[in-house]
């Protein structure tokens, strides 16, 4: 057999190309030669090759193309190589403008889930999004619950919709803004007074517009409202969108938490790995107005903030169920806006410890890159 060298295996593996980006692996910096070794009628490579996605399938189509392009290379040198081929998603701070298809521009994605419906995920959503823009932060929300857009009401733009414009060449709309949010919704497109009836490839393929054809520009964030539960959406949303984590929304109760725990699972699959940056204990607690000072707990007490302990899940908080929050939401301005309340602080303090379970995993992503 021909001797093996770092030249002629590079050149071999410049014909994979990675799916979700168009181009091959060389070009865009994936391949890590870890070791390189000729001997008696073959030689033996070890590599590293990084993927832009996540997911367990996508990771192993990568593998098993670049073990075929080292079996023809072996075949044209006329021997066999042994390989060890080891797929590792990219890195957060790896995520360059080259190596981000969809959302180049966007630093992260945070989606927030729940396991059930009515649990506030949406409102949740809405007052992290004003949140973070009241901080300085340049927000994007995309109103992915294609069955029950919420968006449009709470930020109290239902008469208004996208405006058509042309980027690069390419037709695209323009977000609504609110609140200083950029905001695209399903329910911009649709009959509020309708249902939303379609099957999971239809609702996959009008997500996926939200973020590729919306003009989006530059953001710090992009938060996603997911629809409760799991199913389609999800897994689109995984294959399609770099998310940089997820938050998942609980009340107390028992029937609630059963469910909460089956996304948080959902998105530590294998297939999936999204990180989970934390729960948030919706409707903690009720406090009459005219005795802020007690707290009732409808729906039991401490049910999600126990469960972060025992999973191993950072818990980013409790926000209580007051008149406050609700009426804001109805009004199309989202409690974060009235600074001073108690409904504002909480949200704030969820964000903190939102931001800070972010920070802590961009931490750790930096100190598992290899050296």
């Amino acid at each position: 057999m021909d001797a093996l060298n770092q030249d002629i295996l590079i050149d071999a593996l410049s014909g994979v190309i990675e799916p979700e980006l168009g181009k091959d692996l060389v070009s865009l910096g994936l391949v890590e030669v870890l070791e390189m070794e000729n001997g008696d009628g073959g030689a033996s490579v070890r590599l590293r090759i990084k993927s832009s996605s996540p997911a367990m399938h996508a990771r192993q189509r990568m593998k098993e193309a670049v073990e075929f392009a080292l079996e023809k290379l072996g075949v044209r040198l006329g021997g066999q190589i042994s390989a060890e081929v080891e797929v590792v998603p990219l890195g957060e701070n790896e995520r360059t403008v080259q190596t981000r298809k969809v959302l180049p521009d966007v630093a992260h994605v945070i989606a927030v889930a729940s396991g059930k419906g009515g649990v506030g995920k949406s409102t949740v959503t809405a007052n992290l999004a004003v949140e973070l823009a009241q901080r300085g932060f340049k927000v994007g929300l995309v109103d992915a619950d294609i069955h029950g857009p919420s968006m449009p009401t709470m930020f109290d733009v239902v008469r208004e919709k996208p405006q058509p414009v042309e980027h690069a060449g390419k037709p695209m709309m323009s977000p609504v803004e609110a609140h200083g949010v950029k905001l695209l919704s399903i329910g911009f497109f649709a009959d509020p007074e309708q249902a939303i009836v379609w099957r999971g490839p239809m609702a996959s393929k009008a997500l996926g517009q939200l973020f590729t054809d919306g003009d989006w520009g530059k953001l710090d964030f992009m938060l996603v409202d997911l629809p409760p539960g799991t199913g389609d959406v999800h897994l689109s949303l995984v294959q399609q969108v770099p998310l940089s984590g997820v938050v998942v929304v609980s009340t107390p109760q028992d029937i609630a938490l059963a469910d909460a725990r089956k996304g948080v699972s959902m998105f530590k699959l294998d297939s999936i790995n999204v990180p989970v940056l934390g729960l948030v204990e919706n409707m903690a607690y009720f406090s009459p107005p005219d005795m802020p000072e007690r707290k009732y707990h409808l729906f039991g007490r401490d049910g999600v903030k126990r469960y972060a302990e025992s999973s191993g899940t950072p818990f980013l908080g409790e926000l209580p169920l007051i008149q406050d929050i609700r009426e804001a939401a109805d009004a199309g301005r989202p409690a974060a806006l009235q600074e001073g309340t108690e409904a504002a602080m909480a949200i704030a303090a969820v964000t903190d410890r939102m931001l800070e379970a972010l920070a802590n995993l961009s931490k750790e992503s930096n100190e598992g890159q290899p050296s």
